[in-house]
């Protein structure tokens, strides 16, 4: 039997963090020892310009160097860029996660799917209440780790504190645990 590898597809806009969220997810798999991979699919944009990141964690080697086809898990950043990308080979098993206020009918109906399993969360109201700035990844970090359980709570805010440091890191991490507190499946 092949070993499990998780994979993480995210969505976003330049300037948004869509890749730092992905780094930050494979940084905390590997200080639990895992194995993991991190990287965009972006080229010369200008901020604002739709952007993806994928993230694999395996508890074995990853031999697999390509993009991901058919995640396990999609996390939306930026509720604007609800479509057909977004969709693009999201399975039965996919773990949907969506940064919005709409309801999850709503967007799986926007998305023109059925019976993927959905989480949403208001983070851009979170960090705007929490940072003053609609920078959405850390809390969409907080709300893949109860959705997933791919890595531990403690892992992601640890990570976050190491990247952002000082204030903005100890709020960053508070956004993480808030997040992770109001994510709600669908």
């Amino acid at each position: 039997m092949t070993p499990k590898i998780y994979e993480v597809r995210f969505h976003g806009r330049g300037g948004q963090g869509a890749w730092t969220a992905s780094l930050l997810l494979a940084q905390a798999g590997l200080n639990e020892e895992k194995n993991i991979q991190s990287f965009p699919a972006f080229g010369p944009e200008r901020a604002g310009a739709p952007i993806t990141a994928f993230t694999r964690i395996s508890e074995s080697k990853i031999q697999i160097h390509s993009s991901i086809y058919e995640p396990d898990v999609v996390v939306l950043l930026d509720p604007t860029l609800l479509g057909p990308a977004v969709a693009e080979g999201i399975q039965e098993k996919t773990k949907l996660i969506v940064n919005t206020d709409k309801s999850v009918k709503e967007i799986l109906d926007i998305l023109g799917l059925n019976g993927v399993e959905t989480w949403t969360v208001d983070a851009t109201t979170l960090a705007i209440n929490m940072l003053g700035r609609p920078i959405t990844n850390t809390a969409m970090l907080g709300s893949v780790v109860k959705a997933t359980d791919v890595v531990k709570l403690d892992s992601i805010t640890q990570v976050v504190k190491e990247r952002f440091e000082g204030k903005i890191g100890e709020l960053n991490a508070e956004l993480v645990k808030k997040a992770y507190e109001e994510v709600k499946q669908g």
